[in-house]
């Protein structure tokens, strides 16, 4: 892992850095110009309506919002990061923040509300938000930005078709089953589209049936407990059926492109897409809506209720030059005022405790109205999405280990055999 981390951070990347914004600009207004940098463009105008509430109180301060694609993103920040010339302010992802944390990229922001009220991250942030904001020393390395759960989307004119209710709080995986052989049946159409992934398909199948991707440890994999092998065998399962494409369909076709051209009755999608697809499939309106996921029928642990849960933080370079005042902005973006504008704009569900619905009535200004209060319901059973310093390691194993299961070059077993072993070796080799 050591030979990873070094690798990741002093490949002969540092010509890139030129392609990032500095930090501080010199500037003839007499204004201190700040960077702000993120990944999703569908959130550019709600990053730059919290920066205009901080600035319009601080009208010395500029805060520039820039937008980037996510393979991009990753490759400008560690190019700053080698070269000391990262942005003022940065989006982190739970995927990452490990490696630049532990390796003195980011500043610690533990204390950063202690004048204020020592408990403010306790009393105002969960605890999945916190754990997702944290450095392998448990500190913090980021200010919470947001959370998200994962939901059931259908397409309502299948399930008409085919004579089946619409899926609800009582749904477990075998009325998932059964509603896909239906509409497939009735229409022609795929029923549950199982795309092999993990946020957005078997860990939460996994979590619901007791099971754990990684034990309580979170070093040690969790594939050689029953709880997870039975939940493995029955999602993988589920491509034996007609009404499931299988993965190679998904290497040509997401499953939102699928269910959005009405190939598919049912997917699973976080809820940081789902009004981006409201407004871009406005000839979709009134033919689809969301739901909780299904729960597991016979749980080996627990009520069978689970969903994945993550969350992007803010963070800031720990050696910026505008170090003192980008923990001031910082201050405000983590705030209940910060934080609700986020949710008005739209921009994605808060991670401040009770502003939630702030997200929800976003939707109010469709004449259609979808059950977007789903998502915020699932926060009750929600699971952290699964990190340790090791994923960078394990997860391609996995991920590439796991198509061989599906496509028949290894059997089933070999596959979690070699999932455990991947996760453990990881742990072992650092």
């Amino acid at each position: 892992m050591k030979k990873l981390k070094k690798a990741l951070f002093l490949l002969g990347v540092s010509a890139l850095a030129a392609l990032a914004g500095g930090c501080q600009k010199g500037s003839a207004d007499g204004k201190t110009h700040l960077t702000f940098q993120i990944w999703d463009v569908n959130q550019r105008d709600g990053m730059q309506a919290v920066c205009d509430a901080y600035t319009a109180k601080h009208p010395d301060v500029v805060i520039e919002v820039q937008v980037t694609s996510w393979n991009e993103y990753w490759t400008k920040l560690e190019a700053t990061a080698i070269s000391n010339q990262m942005p003022d302010i940065f989006w982190m992802h739970t995927n990452e923040i490990l490696k630049y944390a532990d390796y003195g990229k980011i500043a610690d922001l533990t204390d950063l509300y202690d004048a204020e009220d020592p408990e403010f991250y306790q009393k105002n942030f969960s605890e999945v938000s916190l754990s997702n904001i944290q450095g392998s020393d448990g500190r913090y390395y980021g200010v919470p930005k947001d959370k998200d759960t994962v939901g059931l989307v259908y397409n309502k004119e299948m399930f008409d078709a085919a004579g089946v209710a619409y899926p609800n709080e009582s749904w477990t995986w075998d009325d998932l089953c059964d509603a896909s052989a239906k509409i497939y049946a009735a229409t022609g159409k795929y029923g549950y589209m199982a795309y092999g992934d993990d946020q957005l398909g078997y860990w939460n199948f996994v979590y619901q049936n007791g099971g754990h991707i990684l034990k309580e440890d979170n070093i040690t994999g969790g594939f050689d407990e029953p709880a997870t092998i039975d939940a493995m065998r029955f999602y993988i399962d589920l491509q034996k059926n007609d009404w499931c494409p299988n993965q190679n369909y998904f290497a040509e076709t997401s499953p939102g492109t699928a269910f959005f051209s009405e190939q598919g009755a049912m997917f699973l999608e976080g809820n940081w897409n789902i009004l981006s697809e409201m407004q871009n499939y406005p000839n979709m309106i009134g033919k689809w809506d969301v739901a909780v996921l299904p729960k597991c029928p016979n749980p080996t642990a627990g009520d069978g209720r689970a969903t994945i849960s993550n969350g992007l933080c803010y963070a800031t370079s720990a050696t910026g030059k505008n170090l003192e005042l980008v923990k001031e902005v910082l201050r405000f973006f983590g705030s209940e005022e910060g934080q609700r504008i986020q949710g008005e704009s739209g921009a994605a569900i808060p991670a401040y405790i009770g502003l939630e619905d702030t997200w929800v009535k976003v939707f109010d200004q469709f004449d259609y109205k979808l059950n977007v209060g789903c998502f915020t319901d699932m926060f009750e059973y929600s699971v952290q999405s699964v990190n340790n310093k090791y994923r960078p390691t394990w997860k391609t194993q996995v991920s590439e280990n796991l198509l061989k299961i599906y496509s028949g070059q290894i059997t089933f077993d070999e596959g979690m055999q070699i999932f455990q072993d991947a996760i453990n070796k990881a742990a072992e080799d650092d």
